[in-house]
């Protein structure tokens, strides 16, 4: 089950996402469905086809965001989560190998093109929350329990 949890930044990148396919993308697509299809035989002509597609999976999407926008829930950091990890905190972990990451933890609506991004449901971030600096925390992953301390927590105090 996915959280319906998002940063501000992530309620603003779909919203966007929605702006500009519903705006800007389905418009432009529609205008070329209909010149291909005025050109005849539909059943043969490539950018009918194609375009076609596109309308159908912009719509796809556009239904998609509408929706899960609407169960969102936006959380904006707060002064009180500072020493601790919360939802939208970056951490900067390393194990006893010396590996360090540092990454945000996020709504699972964010994660997507981030590699320093990790979903709220992720085994990593459920292990982290509530710990502070110089915790230890034990993740259990596919391959064993992985253990990591924390090095850092901060926030963004700003909302982009």
């Amino acid at each position: 089950m996915r959280t319906n949890l998002v940063t501000r930044e992530g309620y603003n990148k779909l919203k966007q996402e929605l702006d500009f396919l519903w705006r800007e993308e389905r418009p432009e697509v529609t205008k070329k469905v209909t010149w291909a299809a005025s050109l005849g035989d539909k059943s043969e002509n490539a950018d009918y086809q194609y375009n076609k597609k596109r309308l159908r999976e912009i719509d796809r999407r556009v239904r998609f965001l509408r929706k899960r926008l609407d169960v969102l829930k936006v959380i904006d950091y707060s002064p009180q989560q500072d020493g601790k990890v919360f939802f939208g905190a970056w951490v900067e972990i390393e194990n006893d190998d010396g590996d360090q990451k540092t990454f945000r933890i996020v709504g699972p609506d964010e994660i997507y093109g981030r590699n320093d991004y990790i979903s709220i449901d992720s085994p990593m971030a459920r292990a982290l929350l509530s710990k502070e600096v110089n915790d230890d925390i034990v993740v259990t992953t596919p391959l064993g329990k992985k253990e990591w301390f924390i090095n850092d927590i901060r926030y963004d105090t700003h909302a982009e």
